[in-house]
């Protein structure tokens, strides 16, 4: 691994925390070759917020947009979105949220953060889930990032067909095609439910 120094390895930590906000400083201290206490200095010397304050930062921007549902209804944080089109959030694994004898994450907080993210690309007031094709591919465990995304494939009159995938560290843990039913505020006397 190639040593930097300090201006020409502070310039590529700029650059990697713009490309990706989730980085860790574990992580960076990994990719620049040196110790996470050099990495902290690092961010403070060049203002760059540690990862929770960084995705709060985003999540703060891009959740005004949302229509279809309060930010307390969104499993996780929603750290991208363009309505209609596709959204990325980050959900991390913590104690209540896994079996107490594995430290693997419940699969319907996975489940959860798809289809709360599925709702949240809509750019009407009101989605629904119609039908959901998932698969679980390998376990989340306690203290995992999971990124998802959710990319719109078709919106046809009041349906959308999104797809999901769930990755932990770029390897994908979960999956899915959600069928979403929506509808916009001057079509509410048309359907209920």
């Amino acid at each position: 691994m190639a040593r930097y120094k300090k201006k020409e390895r502070q310039e590529l930590l700029v650059e990697s925390v713009s490309s990706d906000p989730f980085l860790t400083d574990e992580r960076l201290s990994e990719m620049f070759a040196v110790s996470i206490q050099t990495i902290r200095l690092d961010r403070l010397e060049l203002n760059i917020p540690e990862l929770r304050e960084r995705i709060k930062h985003v999540a703060r921007e891009e959740t005004e947009k949302i229509r279809s549902l309060s930010l307390q209804e969104v499993i996780g944080e929603i750290i991208d979105i363009e309505l209609n089109s596709h959204a990325l959030s980050l959900f991390i694994v913590e104690e209540g949220h896994v079996f107490q004898k594995n430290r693997i994450a419940r699969g319907h907080y996975l489940f959860a953060q798809a289809n709360s993210l599925c709702v949240a690309v809509i750019d009407e007031p009101l989605a629904l889930t119609k039908a959901a094709d998932i698969e679980f591919v390998r376990p989340a465990k306690l203290g995992d990032k999971v990124v998802s995304k959710a990319s719109v494939e078709q919106m046809d009159g009041n349906t959308a067909v999104i797809s999901m995938e769930s990755t932990v560290e770029q390897r994908l843990v979960f999956k899915g095609v959600f069928e979403m039913y929506y509808r916009d505020e001057d079509n509410e006397g048309e359907k209920n439910g």
